[in-house]
């Protein structure tokens, strides 16, 4: 892959990515990174690239010429068109799913705007997307450039030594990252998690798969519900075409301890403890979760008592038969 900045600042850019794991994938040849100054393509004898917004205003504009230029000779480097990006604060917000799909391109540009902004019309005219790493605002795009080309170049095969280093990382899979430990085993009488010093990989994997939810639930409840809403949504059409379900289907959900749902799991509960007020009855379709709201298994009620309701397993995932 080739990524091209363009920029006033070359010299910035390249300080950046020269360094660290980056700068040692584009030495290993793993992937390119070029910044070129926009202003060796302005017309103007001063070299100016910017001027006065028309309709009056503070600040400058940098001007259409020296920038399409600019692009264009860049795009005559790459063996296939560019995808060709302005960073800017009126942009869609740079997400890991946004750097997943970047990261499958052959080549990118990206070009750093200054002042005031850049004329609008070569923008239109390169048809260039634009991203935005936040809703803040900058004095320039080339912090935005670093950070785009630092997230996709490290999910560039090579740049990293395996594909364990980012696909356990936070944002991955929609959640955060698990809290990370080292030694001593002590220090300033706070303890690592027993778990993590047992040796036992099976526990120590779901620990961190307990602590990413319990982290993102916390930390970033927006990522939390879009990612069980996702979960959720995955698991019923899984469950539709397996039972050969077409229509639409009501469901409700029940969150369980553990406990019971190893019982469910291995055929030793049939019942389920409710409230009295509960709206469940006879024939109502059920997603049974954990206490995180991640779904388990579905099953339908086939009868309801006083404080309690009576089911049959209608759906347990490979997952889980695999692990019974």
């Amino acid at each position: 892959m080739r990524i091209d900045i363009a920029t006033l600042f070359p010299e910035m850019c390249e300080r950046v990515f020269k360094e660290s794991i980056v700068g040692r994938g584009i030495k290993n040849g793993f992937i390119e990174v070029y910044a070129h100054n926009i202003r060796s393509y302005t017309e103007d004898k001063h070299r100016n690239v910017d001027d006065k917004p028309f309709g009056g205003g503070t600040g400058m504009v940098m001007q259409a010429q020296p920038i399409y230029d600019c692009v264009k000779a860049i795009s005559a480097q790459h063996k296939s068109p560019p995808r060709v990006i302005y960073l800017s604060p009126q942009g869609e917000t740079l997400t890991q799913d946004k750097v997943r799909e970047l990261a499958k391109e052959s080549g990118l540009i990206l070009i750093c705007g200054h002042y005031e902004g850049v004329d609008e019309r070569v923008i239109e005219e390169l048809n260039a997307e634009e991203i935005s790493v936040g809703d803040y605002v900058l004095t320039g795009g080339e912090l935005p450039a670093l950070i785009l080309t630092d997230a996709v170049a490290r999910l560039q095969p090579g740049v990293l030594p395996n594909e364990d280093a980012y696909s356990i990382e936070s944002h991955y899979d929609g959640l955060l990252e698990y809290p990370q430990y080292s030694r001593p085993e002590v220090w300033k009488g706070r303890k690592v998690p027993e778990v993590l010093l047992s040796g036992d990989h099976a526990q120590v994997l779901k620990w961190r798969e307990m602590m990413s939810l319990e982290v993102t639930k916390k930390k970033r409840p927006d990522m939390y519900r879009a990612h069980i809403k996702t979960l959720t949504e995955k698991f019923i059409s899984e469950f539709k075409a397996s039972a050969e379900i077409s229509g639409n289907v009501d469901f409700s959900t029940l969150a369980l301890s553990d406990e019971l749902l190893k019982l469910i799991k291995r055929g030793k509960a049939r019942s389920i403890e409710i409230a009295k007020n509960s709206r469940l009855e006879k024939g109502a379709y059920v997603i049974l979760t954990d206490t995180f709201g991640v779904p388990k298994f579905i099953v339908i009620i086939t009868k309801r008592l006083e404080n309690s309701v009576q089911f049959r397993l209608l759906y347990k995932p490979k997952k889980e038969e695999s692990n019974d």
